[in-house]
């Protein structure tokens, strides 16, 4: 949304008094925000019963029916911009109490990929976020948001994105999700740079069991985004129990939850049984550079303990 909206500023160069006119349903996103509060802007609204006369009365009755009273219904047939979505599972509010300008030295950092698999007009974006941790003063946990690099293309394109991210940040791993793909995930990315560390993952959970453990940690305070990610909040502040994937699929905010879920594995795992727990660990081949013989990663790190 936003790049289109630049991309359209060009079309205004020319002229005494160049003007646009914007209709939209409204939504509490940044740019609809910030034209909003921009003194230049002229504002009108529009609720649906103003154009009651050139609306079937069977649509009329059964819109009213479902959503009138509801707070659906003030975005919808009232016109209203309100704050925030009941239900979503997170707040900007409570992001931005959080935000930091910076990141502390990370003790581990991880670059998670949503993946898609096809490039078409209407394919969804490959969601690619990279998160760290670090300990506070206190020896918890806390993790940090650094990039979203997030983008629209075929798999060559999102694999280069994900390895460049990797190593512009120097993180240990690349943590991805296979329901889509497969082990095409891996190819793609080994294509880009052999010797990478990965860990493929499958959702096995809707993405609402997944994101509610991540949601909490921000309820508590423990996640910090380091600068602005408008199109990810987007995406995290308008999910809720209520998600409905013809509206899209939250990728960004899936590669987030991925990414996070990796850093806190003790909190976000299911328990299981420890032989069950044991014996579904994968094991993945990592090539060694040096030349040695490959190391066995089995889902395990050294500072897992400092999910606590």
């Amino acid at each position: 949304m936003k790049d289109s909206w630049d991309q359209l500023q060009f079309g205004l160069r020319l002229g005494k008094r160049p003007q646009q006119v914007v209709t939209t349903t409204p939504r509490p996103l940044p740019l609809i925000r910030k034209l909003m509060n921009d003194p230049d802007t002229v504002m009108t609204r529009g609720r649906t019963y103003d154009n009651r006369d050139n609306l079937a009365a069977p649509f009329l009755k059964q819109v009213e029916e479902q959503y009138a009273g509801t707070r659906l219904g003030r975005q919808e047939l009232d016109g209203e911009v309100l704050d925030e979505i009941p239900g979503a599972l997170w707040q900007r509010e409570k992001i931005d109490e959080f935000r930091k300008r910076e990141a502390p030295p990370l003790d581990r950092i991880v670059v998670a990929i949503d993946p898609s698999i096809t490039s078409k007009e209407d394919s969804d974006e490959t969601g690619i976020v990279c998160v760290g941790m670090a300990k506070d003063k206190d020896g918890y946990a806390r993790g940090y948001v650094l990039a979203d690099r997030s983008v629209k293309g075929p798999p060559e394109q999102w694999a280069r994105a994900a390895v460049a991210l990797y190593k512009e940040f120097e993180a240990d791993r690349i943590v991805a999700e296979k329901n889509q793909g497969g082990e095409m995930v891996e190819a793609v990315l080994r294509a880009v740079d052999r010797n990478v560390p990965i860990t493929l993952v499958s959702a096995t959970r809707g993405k609402v069991m997944r994101a509610e453990p991540i949601s909490a940690l921000y309820e508590q305070g423990r996640i910090h985004h380091v600068g602005q990610f408008n199109e990810l909040e987007d995406q995290m502040c308008t999910f809720s129990q209520d998600y409905d994937r013809a509206n899209g699929s939250p990728d960004r905010m899936d590669a987030l939850v991925w990414g996070l879920t990796a850093l806190f594995e003790k909190i976000t795992a299911r328990r299981r049984p420890r032989d069950e727990e044991k014996a579904a660990q994968p094991a993945y081949t990592l090539k060694d550079i040096s030349g040695s013989s490959p190391s066995i990663y089995r889902g395990e790190s050294d500072t897992s303990w400092m999910a606590g």
